[in-house]
C-alpha cells in the first residue's frame, strides 16, 4: 500500500489573534507546529510523498523549514483559500502510484504514528477512514438569543479529526462532483457523503487537538511536555560512583612501586604487600562504589599470604568482585600527591598496568600528579597519598 499525505497549512489563523503570520509557524516545544506533524507522518513507510499545501505569500518560508528540519519526502505547493481548495490544490500533486491519500491537518501537531497507521489499516480494507472520537459532552441545540431549542442524542456522535484517508481516485470523484454543484464542506467525509461513499470511523485520541485558539497552545505543550516524559528511555545501566584514598610512609631500603611501575628513588612506601598507594586508591575507590568496604577488610595486613604482594593482584581481585556483581569500570581519575619524584614521564606505563588490570581500555584511566608546595607529610617527603575517583556501570540485566 502506497499513500500520500496532504497537509492543508493555507490559514492565517485569525482565531488565534496572531499578526505574526500564519499559526502552521508557531512554536511548540521549540519547533513550528508543522515540523511536529510532518514528523509523524515521516515514520510511516508507507506515505511517499507528504505534500504541504501553503499559502502563497509562504511557500518559500515552508519550503525553508522542510530544508532546515530534514524534512525528506515533503513537496510543498500553493494552497488556497479554503481547506477544500488547499486539499485540490495537493491533490493534483498525488504521484499516480499512491492508491491513498491521508488527509491531515497542519494544526493538529500532537498526531501519533500509531493512529496514522490504524487509519491506514482500515482505509485498505474498504474505501475510507478517519479518526474521530465519541461525544462525551452533553450536546444542546441552541437557537436565536441563545435559547436552547433541545438536548442532541449523543449516542452516535463522533467528533471529527484527522487524518482522514480515502482512495485517490475516490476522493478526486467527490471534489469534481462537489465543484460541479459548487458544494462547501468542512472534510473530506462530507465530499465522500455527496457521492454516498461510506467512511469508517476509526478511534482517535483526546491528544489530537487542533490549535485554533491561543489556549490550544498551551495544553498542547502540556500534552507534549508528558508525553516525553513518559517515553524518555528507562536507563539501560546503573551507575555508581567511589571515592578512594590512601597514603604510606617513606622509607629507606624499600622499592617506590606506584601503578604498579617500580620508580627510581632513594626511598619506598613501608606497608605489608607492596603499598603501592596509587592502586590501594584505586581498589578503595571500586570498592568503595560497590559498597563493599575498603582494601583492609579484604586484604588484612595481618594476614601473611598478603605479604609483599602486588597491588596489582589485589586490583585483579577488586575487579572480579566487580564483576561478580554485574559492574564494569568506566573510568577513573587518580592523583597522586607526592613531592618528589617526579612521575609524569612513568604515567604511560602505569596506565598500561592498571587497565591490564582492570579489563579496560587505557583511555578509561586518567593519572595527575601533585605536589603540596612543601606542606604537611608529603611535602616533607615524608609519604605519598593518592586520591582515586571512579564510575561503575551495570547493565540492568546484570551483565557487566
Amino acid at each position: 500500500m502506497k499513500a500520500a499525505a496532504i497537509i492543508p497549512a493555507g490559514g492565517i489563523g485569525k482565531r488565534m489573534g496572531i499578526n505574526s503570520g500564519p499559526k502552521q509557524f508557531l512554536e511548540l516545544a521549540g519547533l513550528p507546529l508543522l515540523v511536529h506533524t510532518v514528523r509523524a507522518f515521516e515514520q510511516i513507510p508507507e506515505i511517499c510523498v507528504i505534500i504541504i499545501a501553503a499559502p502563497a505569500d509562504h511557500l518559500e518560508q515552508t519550503r525553508s523549514l522542510a530544508e532546515k528540519f530534514n524534512l525528506h519526502r515533503v513537496q510543498v505547493v500553493t494552497g488556497g483559500k479554503l481547506r477544500q481548495d488547499s486539499v485540490l490544490a495537493g491533490l493534483k500533486h498525488v504521484p499516480p502510484e499512491c492508491e491513498f491519500v491521508a488527509v491531515h491537518d497542519g494544526a493538529r501537531p500532537l498526531i501519533s504514528p500509531e493512529l496514522i497507521s490504524r487509519c491506514l489499516t482500515q482505509a485498505s480494507k474498504g474505501c475510507a477512514a478517519m479518526a474521530a472520537i465519541p461525544v462525551k459532552d452533553t450536546i444542546k441545540d441552541v437557537g436565536e438569543n441563545h435559547i436552547i431549542r433541545r438536548t442532541v442524542d449523543r449516542e452516535t456522535l463522533w467528533q471529527a479529526q484527522t487524518p482522514q484517508v480515502v482512495q485517490t481516485d475516490t476522493l478526486k470523484k467527490a471534489f469534481a462532483v462537489a465543484e460541479a454543484e459548487s458544494f462547501i464542506g468542512t472534510d473530506e467525509a462530507s465530499f465522500l457523503e455527496l457521492i454516498n461513499e461510506e467512511m469508517t470511523v476509526v478511534e482517535g485520541s483526546e491528544q489530537n487537538i487542533k490549535i485554533t485558539r491561543s489556549d490550544d497552545l498551551l495544553i498542547a505543550e502540556a500534552i507534549l511536555m508528558k508525553r516525553n516524559r513518559n517515553s524518555l528511555p528507562q536507563p539501560l545501566v546503573q551507575q555508581r560512583i567511589g571515592h578512594g584514598y590512601d597514603a604510606h610512609r617513606l622509607v629507606a631500603d624499600r622499592p617506590l612501586i606506584l601503578g604498579g611501575v617500580t620508580i627510581p628513588h632513594t626511598t619506598g612506601l613501608l606497608g605489608h604487600s607492596d603499598a603501592d598507594v596509587l592502586t590501594h586508591a584505586l581498589c578503595d575507590a571500586i570498592l568503595g562504589a560497590l559498597g563493599q568496604g575498603d582494601i583492609g577488610k579484604h586484604f588484612p595486613d595481618t594476614d601473611p599470604q598478603y605479604k609483599g604482594i602486588s597491588s596489582l593482584k589485589l586490583l585483579s581481585h577488586v575487579m572480579d568482585l566487580a564483576r561478580e556483581k554485574g559492574f564494569a569500570l568506566s573510568n577513573a581519575d587518580i592523583t597522586v600527591i607526592a613531592q618528589q619524584p617526579k612521575l609524569s614521564h612513568h604515567f604511560p606505563a602505569m596506565k598500561k598496568n592498571l587497565a591490564a588490570a582492570c579489563g579496560v581500555e587505557e583511555n578509561a584511566l586518567n593519572l595527575k600528579g601533585t605536589t603540596t608546595e612543601k606542606m604537611g607529610f608529603a611535602g616533607r617527603e615524608e609519604g605519598i597519598a593518592a586520591h582515586a575517583v571512579v564510575l561503575l556501570q551495570k547493565n540492568m540485566k546484570g551483565e557487566g
